[in-house]
């Protein structure tokens, strides 16, 4: 576990450039794909089990009880705009590997001259397609690594990129402890929006660790993420320093201190496991609700909340998360074993 961790800070040295939002192309990468990961804050990497969509999160948990696993995943927004996202279990005979296909369609815009006169329309498309692959080195320690291809069409600009994930994982021996790291979105784009003009990937170091409480029906996550940036909050450039109107003494532009700094790098996360049947989520992400909230409103900005659903030979698992007062996200999943439909 320590040469592996030691492999990890190595690799993100080379990525501690990457910004969270607005310097880097293929925002899609970010988003939140299925309703399990969104409820407990986004990025759920942490977890083995058979839930062949936290493959696509993290590789390394890839495992046997994930064959013939399908999940599909589907975003609900107004407007026109939709994301979803398709993964499934296949073996193979080097090992189970997870394929996905990941889309965003933001709708339809018209499209008009300098004058304003109408010249139809278009349908801005985004997706990924993928294929993860995981493999144990001892009863502890898992690997993995997905590599995805990534499209982007945008009215008439297109561009083109690939992106590769690679995580371990430790498993604690009574499968109650997990820690995992991971580096996501590794990659490059190799045609740009515009000629001769390339943009980086929103590449990122995480850590997290789980665990689930023996003598009670509680699994406390934490992930920290952002681990190649120390400071990710957003300093207005635009702020100038004021003048205090009684002293006259300068104000200078507020800045983020130690602890606000610290405090944004990290997702708390938690699943009440009430049955086996029914599971409860909950998840917070304290940068999430600094960028997002209302200064005037915040509400609960930055929260999250979902539940799991188990029957027989199927999964429903909502996810909803609160952005601001000004929007939410709803998610759904759908999930199950083909070879359970097998006579």
């Amino acid at each position: 576990m320590r040469n592996l961790l030691f492999i990890f800070l190595i690799f993100s040295s080379f990525i501690s450039r990457s910004q969270t939002g607005g310097e880097h192309v293929f925002a899609l990468l970010d988003l939140n794909f299925n309703a399990r990961s969104a409820a407990l804050g986004g990025d759920f990497i942490s977890v083995r089990d058979q839930d062949v969509n936290l493959a696509v999160l993290n590789p390394s948990m890839i495992n046997n009880k994930m064959k013939t696993g399908l999940g599909l995943n589907q975003a609900l927004l107004p407007s026109g705009i939709n994301y979803g996202m398709v993964a499934y279990g296949q073996q193979t005979k080097f090992g189970l590997i997870v394929p996905h296909i990941r889309y965003v369609s933001y709708g339809e815009f018209r499209r008009t001259d300098i004058t304003g006169a109408d010249m139809g329309s278009f349908t801005p498309f985004e997706c990924i397609a993928g294929v993860g692959y995981g493999k144990s080195l001892n009863p502890r320690i898992s690997v993995g690594a997905n590599v995805n291809l990534i499209y982007s069409q945008l009215e008439a600009y297109s561009s083109f990129g690939t992106g590769v994930d690679l995580s371990g994982t430790y498993t604690h021996e009574n499968e109650n402890l997990y820690v995992t790291a991971l580096v996501k979105n590794a990659g490059i784009q190799w045609k740009g929006y515009i000629k001769d003009q390339r943009a980086s990937l929103p590449t990122e170091f995480q850590m997290a660790v789980s665990y689930k409480l023996n003598h009670a029906p509680f699994r406390f996550s934490l992930l920290a993420h952002h681990l190649n940036k120390w400071d990710i909050t957003y300093n207005d450039p635009n702020l100038k320093p004021t003048l205090d109107p009684l002293t006259g003494d300068t104000i200078p532009v507020p800045v983020a201190g130690f602890g606000e700094k610290l405090a944004r790098h990290f997702t708390y996360q938690m699943e009440i496991l009430v049955s086996k049947n029914i599971h409860l989520r909950m998840g917070f992400d304290y940068h999430k609700r600094q960028e997002m909230k209302l200064e005037s409103r915040p509400g609960i900005s930055g929260f999250s909340f979902g539940t799991g659903l188990y029957f027989k030979r199927i999964s429903v698992d909502y996810g909803f998360v609160i952005n601001s007062r000004a929007g939410f996200t709803n998610l759904l999943t759908l999930s199950t074993q083909l070879s359970k439909w097998r006579k």
